[in-house]
This record gives C-alpha cells, structure tokens and sequence, in this order.
C-alpha cells in the first residue's frame, strides 16, 4: 500500500517538473514523459465559438473526447491545480482566419489579447501508450526519439455550427500478432480515443504516403508490422482550418499538457 503511494506521488511529481521545465521554456514532444500520467490536447477559442466547439466535440467523441473545459478568461484547470495553461504547454500554435501564423513556447500575451478565451483539453492517446509498453508493445515514436505520426484522413467529422472538417490519426506500427492486444488495452481507456478506428492500408483513409504525415514525424515500419490508426486530438485544429476560425490558440502536435491525473482514472 506505501509502495503504490510512493509511486503514484513520484508520478505526480514527475507532471508537475515537466510543467515547470516547459514553462522554463524547453521544447519537447511529450511522448514518454511522466508516464502514467494523463496528458491532453488544448484548444482555447473566444466565448462566441465555445459553444460551436462543445457541440461539435459532443458530436465527434472518438477523436474530440473533452477531459475538462475551463471558464472564460481562466488559465487554470482541474486536472492540475497548480499549472497555468498559457506556460505549461511545450510549444503552441497561434491561429488567425482558420491559418497557422506562429508557434510559441509562452502563450501569456495572448489571454491578454483575447480576454474571453475558453480552453478545452481533449483526451490524448499518449494516455494509453504506457500500459501498450508495459504489455511489451513497441511505441516506435518513444522508442525512437520523435514526435508521433499525425494525418489528415477523408473521414469527415460531423459538423456542428459553424465547425467543419476531417477526423485527425495519429498512427503506430504494431507486429501483426499483437494488434489484438493494442486494440484491447486502448479499448479500455474511451476517454482518451479509445480503441482505433483502423488497421491496415492507409489508402482506405484517403492517406497517400506514411512517409510523410501532416503532423509529426514519419517513423520506421519493420517487416511484419501493420499500421494502426487512433482517433487524434488535432482534429480540432483541422476544424480550426477547414472553418476559417477567426483566432484560436491550440498545443503544437505532440506537445502536450501534462495533467496530476493519472492514466487508471481512465480506465473503464
């Protein structure tokens, strides 16, 4: 019983200096960080969108699975009492009419200008990626050194006011017979994407080439494995394109918030 506080403590522990070295300013993935812990995506847009985003993650759970909604203005969360959003986040993204046009470690100024914003953190599948290893399946992106592979898919989301577009993968080669496995244990973890929603040919998902995802970094497949498709929590930002959202503030893909909550309160 003391042994199991003293890991989940040195676990907690763990969340709470990787936030505090981001809000130093070190950028990173967060892939294999804190394990154990939860991690989630961020989107933070003005009150007059917030409700078109609750509704359009209510409307697509799989891959918008919302972990905590903040209120309008607030930088401060539930799922880590101590962390302030606009500094704990590796590295975001700034979104201007539905474009990309800067990526910063310090997202302070920002609040400053838009004082109404409403954040929303979405389940993360790097989540369930510490029970995949601990059940001695490979996560190539950890293994690696890299960011995870992201791609656009032709799936599209349903819609919802005035937010459109396609579902986001993000994507692990798994060895043929250990899928069963990789789709059973993050089968377990719904709040977090859940099991995948495909195996196999990536044609099937309108992408074209492995080699060279929209997000993230491209990683080996070796002989005998598959590639397996997650839901992904960039899908909001798709939206954020596909919509021409006016301004938004979102993590950059593969940095994440790192939350004090760990993976098994997931668990279903």
């Amino acid at each position: 019983m003391f042994a199991l506080q003293e890991v989940r403590e040195a676990a907690v522990a763990a969340a709470r200096q990787a936030r505090a070295t981001y809000r130093s300013g070190l950028v990173q993935p967060t892939a294999g960080i804190a394990p154990g812990m939860t991690q989630a995506n961020m989107i933070a847009l003005p009150s007059d969108w917030a409700w078109d985003f609750l509704l359009y993650a209510q409307r697509n759970p799989k891959a918008c699975p919302v972990l905590d909604v903040m209120e309008a203005g607030s930088h401060q969360t539930v799922l880590a009492k101590d962390a302030d959003i606009r500094t704990d986040i590796p590295l975001y993204r700034v979104w201007r009419n539905g474009r990309l046009v800067q990526e910063v470690a310090d997202a302070t100024p920002l609040w400053a200008e838009q004082a109404d914003l409403v954040t929303f953190l979405i389940g993360c599948s790097f989540t369930f990626e510490t029970p995949l290893q601990e059940a001695g399946i490979e996560v190539r992106h950890i293994a690696d050194g890299s960011n995870v592979p992201m791609y656009r898919t032709n799936r599209q989301c349903r819609p919802a006011g005035r937010l459109h577009g396609e579902m986001v993968v993000s994507m692990r080669p798994i060895p043929a017979h250990r899928v069963a496995d990789a789709v059973t244990i993050s089968g377990r973890f719904p709040s977090v994407h859940g099991a995948p929603v495909h195996v196999g040919d990536p044609a099937a998902l309108g992408i074209v080439d492995l080699c060279k995802p929209d997000f993230g970094d491209a990683v080996r497949i070796e002989p005998g494995e598959i590639p397996v498709f997650w839901a992904c929590g960039v899908t909001p930002q798709a939206a954020v394109m596909a919509s021409g959202v006016p301004f938004a503030v979102t993590h950059a893909p593969g940095h994440m918030f790192i939350t004090d909550v760990p993976d098994s309160a997931y668990h279903a």
